[in-house]
Protein backbone atom coordinates (compact mmCIF):
# COMPACT_ATOMS: atom_id res chain seq x y z
CA UNK A 1 0.00 0.00 0.00
CA UNK A 2 2.98 2.49 0.75
CA UNK A 3 4.50 1.63 -2.39
CA UNK A 4 1.18 2.30 -4.50
CA UNK A 5 0.70 5.79 -2.28
CA UNK A 6 4.71 6.65 -3.28
CA UNK A 7 4.15 5.91 -6.81
CA UNK A 8 1.22 8.00 -6.90
CA UNK A 9 3.12 10.90 -5.20
CA UNK A 10 5.71 10.48 -7.24
CA UNK A 11 4.07 11.11 -10.72
CA UNK A 12 2.14 14.29 -8.90
CA UNK A 13 5.57 15.81 -8.28
CA UNK A 14 6.74 14.91 -11.76
CA UNK A 15 3.46 16.22 -13.47
CA UNK A 16 3.66 19.24 -11.20
CA UNK A 17 7.70 20.03 -11.61
CA UNK A 18 6.75 20.41 -15.17
CA UNK A 19 3.37 22.00 -15.03
CA UNK A 20 3.42 23.91 -11.96
CA UNK A 21 6.84 25.19 -12.38
CA UNK A 22 6.72 27.89 -9.49
CA UNK A 23 4.92 25.91 -6.80
CA UNK A 24 8.61 24.55 -6.03
CA UNK A 25 7.64 23.94 -1.99
CA UNK A 26 4.40 22.03 -2.56
CA UNK A 27 5.50 19.69 -5.42
CA UNK A 28 9.40 19.01 -2.91
CA UNK A 29 6.84 18.50 0.05
CA UNK A 30 4.96 15.66 -2.19
CA UNK A 31 8.49 14.38 -2.77
CA UNK A 32 9.65 14.30 0.48
CA UNK A 33 6.21 11.97 1.61
CA UNK A 34 7.07 9.89 -1.82
CA UNK A 35 10.02 9.05 0.21
CA UNK A 36 8.85 8.57 3.57
CA UNK A 37 6.29 6.43 1.98
CA UNK A 38 8.94 4.03 0.17
CA UNK A 39 10.84 3.74 3.40
CA UNK A 40 7.79 2.88 6.14
CA UNK A 41 7.32 0.02 2.78
CA UNK A 42 10.60 -1.61 3.12
CA UNK A 43 10.42 -0.96 7.09
CA UNK A 44 7.36 -2.66 8.01
CA UNK A 45 8.17 -5.56 4.46
CA UNK A 46 5.63 -8.10 3.84
CA UNK A 47 4.82 -8.47 7.53
CA UNK A 48 1.34 -6.59 7.54
CA UNK A 49 -0.90 -7.90 5.07
CA UNK A 50 -4.16 -7.05 4.94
Amino acid sequence: MFLIIALVLILAWIGGFVVFHTAGFFIHLLLIFAVISIIFHFLRGRSATT
